[in-house]
């Protein structure tokens, strides 16, 4: 796995932006984990959110700047319409459960259907367990999302928003394995392009469509 995660000199070009999507029930704490990795904050009476927002942080990872776009929407089914949007260009995706609300984590399977259907089929996605300080409040198991995490090919960890306990460790859990995705990726490139195939995409800009940003093509190969 790529180490580091530091934060980046200002001033330093971004080698490449990562669009990554918060999704599960409203009042899981998507919101404060969001404000957690990004602002290093909590709020105890953090409202709910309405419709999407998205907040950004850029760190280090293998001496390269990577500008992190994670983008939070409501939970609430009236919010739904956005969907296609939402997903569209993402590259990661946390799907996020209360660990003290089984009705939460009995949703997981829904949002990670919903997810499949609309995101890109190589999307990198974490299964978390929030609120992991309500540990007497307990109604899933570590063991039960384990196991569901396990089956379904997803990356997993508890979290506290409220205690900043694994927040980071998660985000830059999809991070690094994005960043490594797509070095393999351009790995892949510079050896056909060393081949003389011109299907590479080498010098071209790739345009993600709707509210993703526009990604030189050295920095993310097409996804097919």
């Amino acid at each position: 796995m790529a180490s580091g995660g530091g934060y980046c000199d200002p001033n330093q070009k971004t080698d490449y932006v990562f669009k990554v999507v918060l999704i599960g029930d409203s009042a899981v704490g998507k919101s404060q984990v969001l404000a957690r990795f990004a602002r290093n904050e909590f709020s105890l009476d953090s409202k709910a959110t309405i419709g999407v927002e998205f907040q950004t942080r850029t760190l280090v990872i293998e001496h390269k700047s990577v500008k992190a776009q994670i983008w939070d929407t409501a939970g609430q089914e009236r919010y739904r319409a956005v969907t296609s949007a939402y997903y569209r260009g993402a590259v990661g995706a946390m799907l996020v459960y209360d660990i003290s609300k089984r009705q939460t984590f009995d949703h997981i399977p829904r949002w990670l259907e919903e997810l499949r259907g609309h995101a890109d089929k190589n999307i990198v996605v974490i299964l978390i367990g929030n609120k992991s300080d309500l540990e007497n409040q307990r109604a899933v198991s570590t063991e039960d999302a384990k196991d569901f995490a396990q089956k379904e090919g997803l990356f997993f960890l508890e979290t506290s928003a409220l205690e900043a306990t694994n927040v980071e460790a998660a985000f830059l859990t999809v991070l690094n394995e994005i960043f490594n995705i797509v070095n393999k990726k351009n790995l892949v490139a510079t050896e056909n392009q060393g081949n003389d195939n011109p299907a590479t995409l080498a010098g071209k800009k790739i345009v993600v469509p709707g509210p993703a940003q526009e990604i030189p093509a050295k920095n993310m190969c097409c996804r097919s």
